[in-house]
């Protein structure tokens, strides 16, 4: 299971021109599923996702907060492009991706995991459509997190 983290001050994500999922600070994560991944993969990455310090504290001390301290929300973008290789040629080979059914399960599952650890506002793409992302991010600050 990989996700790619950003920082950021304001997402959304739109399929066909119509606003799915939207935040204001905190992260967007492209959430990439893997063959063989788990709920307990899942489970052990929502725990790293809410517990990272990235946000500045009270003080001014760079990387002092997590985004349960500062009450930030996430958006969870499915992204089986993470899973690409390309060690040969020039197309990318998606066939360490998880099929879509047991993907779409595990996504779902990683979006009640950052609830049930009190992330304030979660929301998601829609799962297996074309979708536009639009984000600010804040730093920048981008983070490859695999589990």
């Amino acid at each position: 299971m990989r996700v790619l983290l950003q920082k950021v001050t304001q997402a959304k994500v739109s399929v066909d021109s119509s606003v799915v999922g939207q935040i204001d600070a905190g992260y967007i994560l492209f959430l990439g599923i893997m063959e063989g991944d788990t709920q307990d993969q899942a489970e052990k990455l929502a725990d790293k996702v809410v517990n990272v310090r990235l946000f500045s504290g009270e003080d001014g001390k760079i990387n002092d907060r997590s985004l349960l301290d500062i009450g930030g929300e996430a958006l969870i973008v499915s992204q089986f492009t993470l899973a690409g290789r390309l060690e040969k040629g020039n197309r990318p080979d998606y066939t360490l991706a998880a099929g879509p059914k047991e993907a779409e399960k595990l996504y779902e599952f990683f979006i009640k995991q950052l609830t049930e650890r009190g992330v304030k506002k979660v929301e998601g793409g829609k799962f297996g459509a074309y979708m536009k992302v639009d984000l600010t991010n804040d730093g920048p600050v981008t983070l490859w997190i695999e589990r």
